[in-house]
């Protein structure tokens, strides 16, 4: 009798323990132990299969900042590029879809930016983790809720917007909110004020419960994003113990050092003992590595700062060779500090340029192309009397030669300036290496200002010349030359939205250098003092809306010309448009420097060819 009481209890016991399991919430985990249980990386991945964390362990304290359980707010991540930070964020998405389900917001910088995203990232994240793909609504199923920008999930929903577009920003209270390249965002969101700020708002009624994950490569100190907030945070740096002397340290470039002429062996040196540590030792220094606040912050923010001499797919090696390329050439170097370190860059193009000491650095080339050119493309510009064309020479790395200037006088409403126009852009150059002489490959005509109509119909039957119809646009974010163009304009032609601000930023850093090298700008004989005003006509100013800093390039004085200036924009934004369809430009430069120079007589115009077109053929410019 006792033995059926005691089978009885033991099976009471073993179905009230099966009942409790049942009803019982699931324990809390953090994101990272989310992802090395779930998370697989689609076969289009660097490394396809299960995430594991350990491969990355800079990135677990900043997963589980994001995680349900945290006490932190927001999460600022200020970074390099190649350290996985975009993977973190897409299994911080698949931990709330499976485990804390709730409305979440990606914010991209543009609307294109999302479609591209949705499904070369999202998409795969929810095919190749069963417990997403169990749970988000199919694709193409009856039951709507799976589209470019919306994955619905049970009790949450993941919304995607771009940071240009005010109604994507608005339209949805959330209480997670993913920020990705915060610095490539516009200054302004359809003029309804900062995306940043827009998208914040969104998550207000989850005051306390809500979390916000910024993250983004910054840009220009002052003016970036992702800097401020991390300004505002506990700052904290990954430090790695030193294999010889146990000291600890963040990896900074200042430390990472070669053997003379040979870069490609850089390792990273503890600053307190000196020990080198080759790049074989760095995984077992990142494993062996901890994050340090290095300020008190607001109380609600994890800051982390992390730069690309972390990350397992870049070598210090690499980082070197590639820093030793463009260390003399400010735009680039620009952006491996922005990409590499994840340092924000002090603004060079803020300070003036002044026409005198540039018209100092003119040259005396002769008929011919001076031997580093190896492309050239030309500017164009409309104004209400008179076409202004500039062409320009470039060499390895994008060094520049302004080889011509012209101005067309005439009226752009009728056929014969465009006529004058069309032969000028035929015309060849004869070069001073034995290559064939060089055309105009690419041109670049502004249709934003005067005689918008005729423009299009001048370029619509000149696309297969590479002769193409753009229009400038400031403001951040916007790239020197287009993915691809849009025809939403009432000439329905393919119309290039080109970066202007990004141009200058590069062109008036540029004009700094003064030896020959990367980037530098040369300017012939033949340039006056008034080409030189025009050039430099504009300046940095920074003004403020609504408390954030906007920076815009504005005339120095009212009403000064900048025709000049504007041509070598275009100019510049038709060689990016030939780098976007495959230029190879310093292939073609290292070409041109294996040709032999021509002798004296060679480098003449040849009989019965279009001209070597040196002068200006305008009495302003004549004197």
């Amino acid at each position: 009798m006792k033995t059926a009481m005691a089978a009885s209890d033991d099976t009471g016991s073993w179905v009230r323990e099966i009942i409790l399991d049942a009803i019982r919430p699931e324990r809390p985990i953090p994101v990272s132990e989310w992802a090395d249980r779930h998370r697989m990386l689609p076969p289009t991945s660097a490394e396809p299969g299960r995430w594991r964390t350990s491969r990355v362990p800079y990135l677990r304290e900043v997963m589980d900042c994001l995680s349900a359980s945290s006490e932190f707010e927001r999460v600022v991540l200020m970074k390099g590029i190649q350290i996985g930070a975009t993977e973190a964020g897409l299994n911080w998405i698949g931990y709330i879809i499976d485990h804390a389900p709730g409305v979440v917001m990606l914010v991209m910088p543009s609307i294109e930016a999302v479609r591209r995203n949705s499904g070369v990232r999202i998409d795969p994240l929810i095919e190749s983790c069963p417990v997403l793909r169990d749970k988000v609504v199919e694709p193409r199923s009856k039951e709507p809720g799976n589209s470019i920008f919306r994955k619905k999930f049970p009790s949450g929903e993941l919304v995607m917007t771009g940071a240009n577009s005010a109604v994507g920003l608005r339209s949805t209270p959330t209480r997670y909110l993913f920020l990705d390249e915060v610095d490539g965002y516009p200054g302004d969101a359809d003029g309804e004020g900062d995306p940043v700020a827009l998208a914040i708002g969104r998550a207000m009624t989850f005051k306390g419960m809500r979390k916000v994950f910024m993250a983004s490569t910054p840009t220009l100190k002052g003016h970036s994003r992702i800097e401020a907030a991390y300004l505002e945070s506990d700052q904290r740096r990954f430090y790695v113990p030193c294999r010889q002397c146990g000291a600890w340290s963040p990896i900074e470039w200042a430390n990472i050092c070669w053997p003379e002429g040979e870069r490609h062996l850089a390792h990273w040196a503890c600053p307190a003992c000196g020990r080198a540590h080759p790049e074989h030792e760095k995984p077992s220094l990142l494993a062996a590595g901890q994050w340090r606040p290095t300020a008190k912050g607001d109380g609600r923010t994890a800051g982390f700062h992390l730069s690309a001499l972390y990350s397992p797919w870049l070598s210090w090696g690499e980082a070197a060779v590639e820093h030793g390329q463009v260390y003399k050439d400010p735009p680039r170097l620009q952006v491996w500090t922005n990409t590499v370190l994840g340092e924000s860059w002090e603004d060079q193009a803020g300070e003036a340029v002044e026409p005198d000491p540039l018209m100092a650095r003119r040259e005396h080339w002769g008929l011919a192309l001076p031997a580093g050119v190896a492309v050239l493309t030309a500017g164009v510009d409309l104004q209400g009397d008179r076409i202004e064309l500039q062409v320009v020479g470039w060499g390895r790395d994008e060094e520049a030669w302004v080889v011509d200037y012209k101005i067309i006088w005439g009226d752009p409403s009728g056929p014969k300036v465009w006529a004058d126009l069309d032969s000028a852009l035929y015309a060849t150059y004869a070069h001073s290496r034995a290559v064939p002489d060089l055309a105009i490959r690419a041109v670049a005509i502004d249709t934003g200002g005067h005689h918008t109509k005729a423009a299009y119909e001048f370029c619509r039957t000149r696309l297969a010349r590479r002769i193409w119809a753009i229009k400038g646009r400031g403001g951040p974010g916007v790239p020197v030359w287009p993915r691809r163009p849009t025809k939403s304009n009432k000439g329905k032609i393919p119309l290039f939205i080109v970066g202007v601000d990004a141009v200058k930023d590069a062109l008036f850093a540029r004009l700094k250098l003064t030896e020959p090298g990367p980037g530098t700008v040369h300017f012939g004989a033949d340039r006056d003092a008034d080409y030189f005003r025009q050039l430099t006509a504009e300046k940095v100013v920074t003004r403020y809306e609504r408390g954030r800093p906007i920076r815009m390039w504005q005339p120095k004085r009212e009403g000064e010309r900048n025709e000049a200036l504007d041509t070598m924009v275009y100019s510049t934004a038709a060689l990016h448009g030939l780098i976007t369809m495959g230029l190879r430009l310093n292939h073609e430069a290292q070409q041109v420097a294996a040709a032999p120079e021509k002798s004296g007589d060679q480098k003449l115009p040849a009989a019965g060819r279009a001209p070597v077109r040196r002068r200006i053929v305008s009495s302003e410019y004549m004197g």
